[in-house]
């Protein structure tokens, strides 16, 4: 859905307790990362489970624009055909990746070695996104790029002809970086290495191995992970089945556990423990969260969900968890508002160039609905009431997906409920999401058109 569109103000009141099983849609991360890696893998991909967030798609497309084939077989089920590392070719359109970072900081890295030029674009949002972290490194490579200001999109990415292996250390914990730079290794001769000082989600290295690329990953004598690729592998068609988003699955659960007598069962949630940042949060808060039915779908760890409504107290978060859980702070927000006691959460720098600012999203959301919230450099403090707060509204989302399902998570619990300005940008992530939550017992409605 365009962010050109008209607004699309939401609207959620006080519920009943939340009852039912469910599953979220597929994880957006590994959602991109099939996709991507399939595309140069040799023979046919098949995919079951995939995200069909706009996200997601938009990278499916732009694959297809690069001379790869994808099929939708059916709901949530693709086949890409691989052309083989070093076989993308050469785009005649632009390459539009919509809302999502993800997408573009890991396609400029999988194109960066080919010898082909594209230009790359997305929506308003993702045009202000800063894409110098990736820039920086895959220049170092020999990739060339005509930038916006501040290596902003739209952008023209001139491939290497002839690219140079690296070494890089991340000055940021970022997972996109990191697997922009192993991406663009995989066409590169010789050993491309990263290091990264603070443990990112390992989805990329994970599903390289599935594929059968060959990583080196070991511990440097200060701690910090060096993940060294082989490159020019030979990589050989899977099936994956992806498992459901932990981040989507995070507004039921939250929903689940400030909703009095509520409990519910999300199903085929990936567990990745780089991912799970903030269940151990909400286990140390005092939540009733039940791990079950642990298993493994392609070298990705898998449970289900029990949730049951808990009292929650605040708690402390320290910063080196961030990198496990940034996706997560805006819906941990929400759950703060209602413990009991203050949560401060540390480090969290990240969430300004997010899809918004969402630090200030957040801070200015929780005032619009009667909560206790404050900001200290990058560390959030937010002192919940042990109980419902006020409500109101409408929170300003900015075009940010989460801050929306974030905030109409906490109508659930509140008073008065709460209004959202605009949903439009909740189906790049979570497509259905309205739907589900109702389907749980979540009075969540959309404003007439």
């Amino acid at each position: 859905m365009a962010e050109t569109e008209p607004l699309r103000p939401m609207t959620a009141r006080p519920s009943g307790a939340l009852k039912g099983e469910v599953r979220v849609p597929g994880d957006k991360s590994i959602s991109h990362r099939a996709l991507m890696i399939g595309a140069v893998a040799v023979g046919r991909t098949r995919i079951d489970g995939l995200l069909e967030g706009e996200d997601v798609l938009c990278t499916a497309e732009a694959l297809r624009r690069l001379g790869v084939t994808v099929t939708r077989i059916d709901a949530a089920t693709y086949e890409v055909s691989g052309v083989g590392v070093g076989g993308l070719a050469q785009p005649e359109q632009i390459l539009d990746m919509g809302n999502s970072g993800t997408g573009a900081r890991l396609l400029v890295g999988l194109i960066g070695t080919h010898p082909l030029s594209a230009h790359m674009t997305g929506d308003a949002s993702l045009c202000r996104r800063p894409m110098m972290r990736v820039i920086e490194p895959l220049s170092q490579m020999g990739v060339r790029f005509d930038a916006q200001p501040g290596g902003r999109l739209p952008m023209l990415v001139r491939g290497a002809r002839l690219p140079v292996p690296i070494e890089y250390r991340l000055p940021v914990a970022s997972a996109q970086v990191k697997s922009s730079i192993i991406l663009a290794g995989l066409n590169t001769p010789g050993a491309t290495t990263v290091i990264e000082p603070e443990a990112t989600r390992d989805h990329t290295e994970l599903m390289l191995a599935h594929f059968g690329a060959h990583l080196d990953i070991r511990r440097d004598r200060d701690g910090a992970r060096r993940i060294t690729l082989t490159g020019q592998p030979e990589l050989t068609a899977r099936n994956v089945l992806v498992p459901g988003d932990p981040s989507s699955a995070a507004f039921a659960a939250v929903a689940a556990l400030i909703v009095p007598g509520s409990d519910i069962t999300i199903h085929n949630i990936g567990t990745n423990p780089l991912r799970v940042g903030l269940y151990q949060t909400l286990g140390e808060m005092g939540a009733e969260i039940a791990f079950e039915n642990k298993r493994e779908e392609a070298g990705e760890p898998v449970a289900d969900l029990r949730v049951r409504a808990s009292r929650l107290k605040g708690v402390e978060v320290p910063a080196e968890r961030a990198p496990s859980m940034i996706d997560e702070y805006p819906i941990l927000a929400v759950a703060a508002a209602f413990a009991e006691g203050s949560t401060v959460m540390h480090g969290l720098a990240e969430l300004r160039v997010k899809e918004s600012d969402r630090l200030t999203a957040i801070c200015e959301g929780l005032r619009a609905i009667g909560a206790d919230v404050r900001e200290q450099g990058d560390t959030l403090i937010v002192t919940g009431r042990g109980g419902a707060l006020p409500g109101g509204g409408p929170v300003v989302t900015h075009y940010d997906h989460r801050i929306a399902m974030s905030f109409l998570v906490a109508g659930l619990a509140c008073d008065k409920g709460v209004a959202v300005d605009d949903g439009r940008a909740i189906v790049t992530s979570f497509p259905g999401f309205e739907g589900l939550m109702r389907g749980l017992g979540a009075d969540i409605t959309t404003a007439a058109a």
